[in-house]
């Protein structure tokens, strides 16, 4: 990775409610990340499989907060959601590209579940 053109992040911030995450980097993009977003695109092996054909779709996350933002060495953060998910380990390039790339990603996932006939929403607990 080339770490002269990789926009390093300047900021940081879970919101109160711990439903999203804000994040500004060095090249003044800024990207509010909803923490249902990052925890469907986490860069885990759970989610993302070892090949593409391996991805997930993850139902249920519409209402999922983050708990923890823990540093990874100078060049990642791994998120800790309310579901105790917490391998997936977020690079900035990755925390760009996400924000980047928000519609067409949060897009294809809705396309996803809908093709799968799932739910954003959490199935009720009896």
């Amino acid at each position: 990775m080339n770490q002269e053109n990789t926009p390093w992040p300047t900021e940081l911030k879970v919101l109160n409610n711990r439903s999203a995450m804000a994040v500004t980097f060095d090249d003044g993009t800024s990207f509010m990340l909803p923490a249902e977003y990052l925890r469907v695109e986490s860069p885990s092996a759970e989610v993302q499989g070892h090949s593409p054909d391996e991805r997930k779709t993850v139902p249920g996350k519409r209402n999922v907060m983050i708990l923890e933002v823990l540093p990874v060495g100078n060049y990642a953060v791994r998120l800790v959601f309310d579901d105790m998910h917490s391998t997936g380990i977020y690079s900035w390039d990755y925390l760009h590209e996400l924000g980047r790339d928000h519609d067409k990603r949060f897009q294809r996932y809705l396309d996803e579940l809908e093709a799968k006939g799932l739910s954003r929403d959490a199935a009720a607990r009896h």
